[in-house]
This record gives structure tokens, C-alpha cells and sequence, in this order.
């Protein structure tokens, strides 16, 4: 539904991007993800018309963006880091305005308007001058506008900026519930946020990819060692000293918010989880928890954006 090739720009001599070459399948909520400067809003801008590239291609749903502009543009609902709003409009009058602009018959106005607002949750506001909305509703608005033209494509930056958690966890709901029907591309800098709700992400450092994978796919290339968490009920000296002494551990890190808690890093693919158990039971101690954990997005991002090595350096170390 996205196909982005060796796609490159330049603002006089400074490169955003470079060769930048990822795809999104069609109905796929996909992390695109990088520290600022990255090339994230420059990708963002082309793929949905703003700016050219200085070379490569990139396409919508096989319309190519610069050659087929007008055909990529209307398969695409993009909902930029800051939300375009006309604030002296209601709800629904912007709406109805931002759906006219985007070609929707004026027999299925009132019904495509209608529509959004109930997925967006901003029916109770319809009739509310924009400018008189709280942070979370001008958002929810922003997201409905996106959406007012049902477009095969969103394109999503940094949708939850500024909600609070119980918004957060609305609007993080409704982007997936429209996967499936939509093909999406979010960028966040919450990386919890991008973990619970894309099902592959795509790391940019510098203007280039360095990683394209799910979250698990990414830590099996990366980890070094697997990771437990133990969590024992016994003398917490003796158990990080137990837990040091086993065959395969490499490393042992307590836990600083709750005394008995380990992160145990272990010699990859040994498994040792039935060792550990036997000896915590036999000295009489609790076994509270006991399972295998993998490296957070945040670590994934942290190791590919802080390090000089490309993916295929840290995946040979590995």
C-alpha cells in the first residue's frame, strides 16, 4: 500500500534522507520512529505531497506521489505533529468544510461527518466552536479530519502529543481498531505507545534505516544474551549470589524498585529457567516469578540511534 524506494532529499547541502527504502502492506499499523532531525517529518512531508524528493520514488497505493499526485493525495489522511484546525469553526462545520475540500459527494456529507465524529468521540462537541476545546478534543478533531474521506491511508504524527493517559488510551484504541480498514504509519516519540500498538516498526537514524522489523524480530537480532526476570521471596544477598553461580548466567541486575527482583542475563538459547527454579525451591525460598523477558523498544531504539555500528555490525556481534 506504501512503497517507499531509495528515496533521498536534500535542502541545499544538508541531506534529511538518504536512500531511505521501506514498504507498509496494506491494512499494517506500522512505528516509524527516530530521534529529532532524523528525516521522520521529511518522509512524512513527501509521502503525502508537501515536498519533492531530490531522488528515489515513493508511492500510495500505486499512485506515485509526485507523478500521481492528486490520485496519491486523496487515498492519504495525514494528522501533522500540530493539529490544523480552524478555531473559530464548530466541530461540525469544519468537518463538513474539511470533507468538501477533500471531494466527498454532498449526498454523503452529513453521513461521513457524522461517522467520524462517533469513531473520534467528539459527537458530544459537535456543535462547539474549536477554539473553546480542550488539548484532547482539538486532537480527537484533528484525527477526525484525517479521517473524514475515508482514505485507504493515515499518516499519523505524533497523534497523542499532549493528551493525558486516559486520552492516550482512547486514541491509541481507536488507531487500532482502524487497522484493517486503513493502512497507517505513526510516529511517536512514546515508544511504550508504539510498542502496544504497531505491529512493525522502521528505525531511522541520521536520514537512513537502520532496523525494519516487529519489536520481537528486533530483539532477536540484537540481544547479545536472553534476559529473565526472577523474582524470589528470600535473603536478597544470597539469592543474587545464587543467582550469579548458576551455569550460563552472565550478569546479574537487581531490581532497585523492589528488593528479590533480578533481571539475569544468560548465555543465549541455554535456558537455564529449570535450574534456577529447582535450586530456589530446595533452599526453601519463594518463587515468586520466573520468566523470560526481551529487550523494551526503548533499548532497540536506544542501541541503533546511540551507536556508529549499523544493524548488520550489532546483528554479527550478536
Amino acid at each position: 500500500m506504501i512503497d517507499v524506494q531509495n528515496l533521498t532529499k536534500y535542502y541545499a547541502d544538508h541531506i534529511a534522507i538518504e536512500n531511505l527504502t521501506f514498504h507498509v502492506a496494506k491494512g499494517e499499523i506500522l512505528g516509524f520512529l527516530g530521534p529529532n532531525g532524523a528525516g521522520k517529518s521529511t518522509t512524512m512531508r513527501i509521502l503525502t505531497g508537501f515536498i519533492p524528493p531530490s531522488a528515489g520514488t515513493a508511492a500510495i497505493d500505486g499512485f506515485d506521489v509526485m507523478k500521481n499526485s492528486l490520485e496519491a493525495r486523496r487515498r492519504v489522511g495525514y494528522l501533522p505533529e500540530t493539529t490544523p484546525l480552524y478555531t473559530d469553526l464548530t466541530v461540525r462545520s469544519y468537518l463538513r468544510y474539511m470533507a468538501t475540500l477533500r471531494g466527498v459527494p454532498r449526498k454523503n456529507l452529513k453521513s461521513r461527518v457524522d461517522d467520524v465524529m462517533t469513531k473520534c468521540r467528539v459527537e458530544d462537541v459537535a456543535n462547539t466552536i474549536i477554539g473553546k476545546l480542550s488539548k484532547g478534543y482539538r486532537q480527537r478533531v484533528g484525527l477526525a479530519q484525517a479521517l473524514v474521506h475515508d482514505p485507504p491511508v493515515l499518516i499519523l504524527d505524533e497523534p497523542t502529543a499532549g493528551l493525558d493517559p486516559r486520552q492516550n488510551n482512547e486514541t491509541r484504541r481507536l488507531i487500532r481498531s482502524l487497522a484493517g480498514d486503513h493502512t497507517i504509519i505513526l510516529s511517536s516519540h512514546i515508544l511504550p505507545e508504539v510498542s502496544q500498538t504497531c505491529q512493525r516498526v522502521v528505525i531511522i537514524n541520521e536520514g537512513r534505516l537502520v532496523a525494519e522489523d516487529t519489536p520481537e524480530g528486533l530483539t532477536n537480532r540484537l540481544r547479545s544474551s536472553d534476559r529473565l526476570l526472577v523474582h524470589v521471596r528470600g535473603p536478597v544477598d544470597e539469592v543474587a549470589g545464587l543467582l550469579g553461580a548458576m551455569p550460563n548466567v552472565l550478569a546479574v541486575i537487581p531490581d532497585q524498585a523492589e528488593a528479590g527482583r533480578f533481571l539475569v542475563d544468560t548465555a543465549p538459547d541455554s535456558d537455564p529457567r529449570e535450574e534456577i527454579a529447582a535450586e530456589i525451591v530446595r533452599r526453601g525460598w519463594g518463587l515468586r516469578e520466573l520468566r523470560p523477558v526481551g529487550m523494551s523498544l526503548e533499548e532497540i531504539f536506544l542501541k541503533l540511534t546511540t551507536e556508529e555500528a549499523p544493524l548488520e555490525a550489532a546483528e554479527a556481534a550478536a
